[in-house]
């Protein structure tokens, strides 16, 4: 297997372990106050647009990386 195959694809999984974190810290719970008095308070989530972001290039990464690394292998066959 080509040398350089292989560290794209590693790459490729880092890439993707680090969107994977990215997302997870990107959302946070949050409540909101009733509008009237006797109703339940709401909860939602909150995203950090950033983090998203960053998710989002670190997935776009991991799949160019995955893709050159795959038809780098079967090239070299």
């Amino acid at each position: 297997m080509n040398r350089r195959a292989v560290i794209e694809l590693v790459l490729a999984v880092v890439a993707l372990v680090g969107c994977v974190l990215s997302w997870l810290a990107a959302g946070e719970t949050a409540q909101a106050a009733p509008i009237m008095d006797g109703e339940p308070a709401t909860t939602s989530v909150v995203y950090y647009p950033p983090l998203i972001v960053l998710a989002l290039v670190l997935a776009t990464a991991a799949g160019v990386l995955a893709v050159l690394g795959i038809a780098r292998i079967r090239r070299s066959r």
